[in-house]
């Protein structure tokens, strides 16, 4: 029988770096004000949405990072350990799994006009029309 290597790659790592930098960001206060008065976090939503985070799963031909669905779980992981709990994680939830189907089934067209749209947030205006950052960038 061989043995299942449960360790994080170097990349998966760096990964968990990025994201809990950012979460660092919006301490306890923050997440219990958002359970008190029920607000979606929008700010924290919108820094993840910044540093191309929303595009985990999505292919870089399509605006996103081109990353798999262990990183997001990883991601998601983080974001819940974070202190954000069930809030900070559902709050992301779609964008990162949500049309993983259409990642996986979708027709060219579904796939051209769904996943660059789901990426980012909406209004929030890209930084460069260059695919999201790779995490090795965005970690350092």
């Amino acid at each position: 029988m061989t043995a299942i290597d449960f360790a994080l790659s170097e990349l998966q790592q760096s990964l968990r770096v990025a994201i809990e930098k950012i979460c660092a960001r919006f301490g306890d206060d923050y997440w219990l004000e958002r359970d008190r008065d029920g607000i979606f976090p929008d700010a924290f939503h919108r820094a993840l949405a910044a540093d191309g985070w929303l595009g985990v799963c999505i292919p870089q031909a399509y605006g996103g990072s081109g990353l798999g669905i262990s990183e997001a779980a990883i991601m998601m992981e983080t974001i819940a350990a974070s202190g954000a709990g069930f809030s900070g994680a559902s709050a992301v939830h779609m964008n990162i799994f949500g049309l993983n189907p259409v990642v996986v089934y979708g027709s060219e067209e579904q796939k051209r006009r769904m996943l660059p749209s789901l990426s980012r947030t909406p209004g929030l205006k890209p930084r460069s029309s260059r695919p999201a950052p790779s995490v090795a960038a965005t970690a350092t």
